[in-house]
């Protein structure tokens, strides 16, 4: 089982890790183009996921409208790209990528109401008979809101601050679950939930806690510098004094929350996984978990300045 979450987890990098690559240095005036596959197919998967952990217990939303919903919250941060290529605004190179910062926060609402529309009609075309229809709209938007609005943090961490704060977000969050692992797994003796997450120890807590402050120092020292310092000439990147400090161990609560928030989910559903597309580590929300917790606060780290560059304007 080691071996498998470890020959897994590496290929996962190894592929994230290329596609950040290719789109930092070939994504022109489309920020987040090499990304979007990435995104469709884990958005996908987390999504189908959550509706059969609902449907175990007895909530059915409309499954369709669901899958549309999420696409179109993921797809809103593009939303003032699109916009400035309609209106022809993008008439010099990367003048569209620096346009899809702030203003993206009104087309991700936009997106969401579009998507509880959509789960209200849904339920509306198939209602027959009292009873059921309101559990299933809570359901519809609890997997929109969970997978949908958390994922596009990510999505506007690239497209505001470049490849540099979504990787701050991935490496912080993933070292988190890696140390609340292996730690917990060498000398977890507290538990540290009985009832909501027998294996989870507060041995495994504390090593997320170190292994995120270590890769938010290593991230913001080298990493940020490295590829967010290249997009805004003359704007300090990087450290902000002791800000990484705040930056790790708040990533690293939010990812033991996170980890926490789904076992929530599963324990009452009564499943041990959200599923078995990944041997050794679950299905894909026991992979994403930490990580569409800790996305708003890591954009909020970035957005207040804590963190990282000025947002691009």
């Amino acid at each position: 089982m080691l071996r498998w979450r470890l020959l897994l987890g590496t290929g996962l990098a190894i592929i994230l890790v290329g596609l950040g690559w290719l789109d930092h240095v070939a994504a022109g005036p489309a920020p987040g183009i090499w990304l979007v596959p990435a995104v469709v197919f884990f958005a996908g998967m987390a999504t189908r996921e959550l509706l059969a952990l609902l449907a175990a217990a007895g909530i059915r939303p409309c499954a369709w409208a669901v899958y549309v919903g999420n696409l179109l919250v993921l797809a809103s941060p593009w939303g003032p790209l699109l916009h400035r290529w309609v209106t022809g605004r993008c008439g010099r190179q990367g003048a569209c990528a620096t346009a899809t910062g702030d203003a993206s926060g009104d087309w991700v609402l936009l997106a969401l109401a579009a998507a509880v529309i959509l789960a209200l009609v849904g339920e509306m075309q198939r209602y027959k008979r009292p009873g059921g229809a309101t559990a299933n709209l809570g359901g519809a938007v609890l997997a929109i809101v969970y997978v949908g609005v958390l994922l596009s943090f990510a999505v506007r961490l690239r497209l505001a601050w470049g490849i540099g704060a979504l990787a701050s977000l991935l490496i912080v969050a993933k070292c988190g679950d890696s140390g609340a692992y292996f730690v917990g797994r060498l000398v977890g003796r507290h538990k540290m939930s009985p009832i909501l997450s027998p294996k989870k120890t507060i041995e495994g807590a504390g090593g997320a806690l170190l292994f995120s402050l270590a890769s938010s120092w290593a991230t913001f020292e080298w990493l940020v510098p490295a590829t967010t310092g290249a997009l805004q000439a003359g704007t300090a990147c990087g450290q902000r004094g002791w800000g990484w400090i705040a930056f790790g161990l708040a990533v690293g609560i939010a990812g033991i929350v996170g980890d926490l928030a789904e076992s929530l989910v599963k324990r009452d559903t009564g499943a041990k996984d959200s599923g078995g597309w990944l041997p050794g580590l679950g299905g894909v929300l026991d992979l994403m978990d930490s990580v569409l917790l800790a996305g708003p606060v890591v954009y909020g780290f970035w957005a207040i300045g804590l963190v990282g560059c000025s947002p691009l304007r």
